[in-house]
């Protein structure tokens, strides 16, 4: 098993303790937002760490999950994004429902606004 990195920042290193040192039933929501995340747990693609993730809950009418690598909006990719691209293979935890997911990236520019509409309508503006 790969050593594991915590996050840098301190408050998403506490978001993912408190997350899963209550079994996915505290730490459930973006900061003070009320915004429901979901845990990833990935491979470092510098580093080959385990690295994990809070982020936005989005979830399809079909039941797929969407990764959105918005960066909070900023105008570059969020890190864990090329890790994806390199290691597609991931965790999931949705509080105490854990499992495994391979991730694909989107290029078909329909599929994309679908799936963005989706993550718009889970999180309002």
């Amino acid at each position: 098993m790969a050593d594991y990195i915590p996050p840098a920042w301190d408050w998403v290193r506490e978001q993912v303790e408190q997350y899963e040192g209550s079994g996915g039933k505290e730490g459930t929501t973006l900061r003070d937002t009320g915004l429901p995340v979901i845990i990833v747990t990935y491979i470092g693609r510098k580093t080959g760490a385990n690295r994990k993730a809070p982020l936005m809950r989005v979830i399809t009418d079909d039941g797929k999950y969407v990764l959105v690598a918005s960066k909070g909006g900023a105008p570059e990719n969020p890190t864990w994004y090329y890790s994806l691209r390199e290691q597609p293979e991931v965790t999931i935890q949705d509080h105490e429902r854990v499992f495994q997911a391979r991730i694909y990236e989107v290029s078909d520019p329909d599929d994309r606004a679908r799936l963005w509409d989706a993550a718009v309508r889970a999180y309002p503006p």
